[in-house]
């Protein structure tokens, strides 16, 4: 028998996977290996990526989804401290051939939530809210469009109110263009219910795609509802060199030269995102 919303709300074995906060890396003491020097050769176009996802955005909160993107969650906290519009969103799906269930979605919501998106909140929300992620066939996006779509209407919220507030930015591997190109969204017919540019696309390397997407060590084990799993801290040395890696990327993030360089590549989009630029320019 499912468990209520309401009881997974309380539920302790619903903690969320425990991440450093990396701000304060001084904080992490024995954890950082002292002769770890990670190499960051992907950091320029992940720096290039990250402005054109937060000219998407339309200068409201950026939920990263899965684990896929931490290492932007991570550069853009470096530049920006700790901004309240960057949040890791813990939600992964836990195979190819899942069914959602009642208890699936309840242990959604509770995540959900707990990360600050509920239906009464995106009704409210004066900017657009965003959720960002490596995307390959569109499978995760779907299930947060299917799981909140139901969600408003259960809680009698107005969709049509929501469903302009609400944005997926798609993180995909960079290749030729042409009309015959295949984009995932263009086979998913669950974004037709979204205004235009609610969906859209920032191409990246294949090689850095690749990377993050595929073989990149997690600071965190895969996490969402059915996966609750290993939330607590890793500290083996695949995960110590991770760690390093991601500190690293918060320090790159610091440097005037990362936020001139997000800056100058912010200031060429359409439309102009006054909103970051504003907030970088007084980083």
């Amino acid at each position: 028998m499912a468990l209520s919303f309401a009881m997974w709300a309380d539920d302790p074995r619903m903690t969320l996977p425990f991440r450093w906060n990396l701000v304060t890396p001084d904080r992490l003491g024995s954890l950082l290996d002292g002769d770890c020097r990670p190499d960051l050769w992907f950091a320029a176009e992940l720096a290039d990526c990250s402005a054109r996802v937060l000219a998407r955005s339309g200068g409201g909160a950026l939920h990263f989804v899965g684990r896929s993107m931490d290492s932007m969650y991570d550069l853009l906290t470096g530049v920006l401290a700790e901004d309240p519009r960057l949040i890791r969103l813990p939600f992964s799906r836990s195979s190819e051939g899942w069914v959602p269930c009642d208890e699936w979605r309840d242990e959604a919501r509770v995540i959900l939530t707990r990360c600050g998106v509920t239906p009464f909140r995106l009704a409210r929300t004066g900017d657009p809210v965003s959720f960002v992620d490596i995307v390959s066939t569109g499978r995760t996006f779907e299930s947060l469009y299917s799981l909140l779509r139901d969600w408003v209407e259960e809680q009698r919220e107005p969709w049509d109110v929501v469903r302009r507030k609400i944005r997926f930015i798609g993180v995909v591997a960079r290749g030729k263009t042409s009309p015959k190109t295949r984009r995932w969204q263009q086979h998913a017919g669950w974004t037709a219910d979204l205004p235009s540019g609610a969906v859209s696309n920032v191409s990246m390397d294949p090689s850095v795609y690749s990377y993050l997407a595929e073989r990149q060590e997690k600071l965190t084990a895969s996490f969402g509802p059915s996966l609750r799993e290993e939330v607590g801290i890793r500290r083996d040395s695949r995960v110590r060199y991770a760690l390093a890696e991601a500190v690293a990327l918060v320090a790159h993030g610091r440097r005037p030269e990362t936020l001139a360089t997000l800056i100058r590549n912010l200031s060429t989009q359409k439309p102009y995102p006054k909103k970051w630029l504003a907030t970088l320019n007084h980083a």
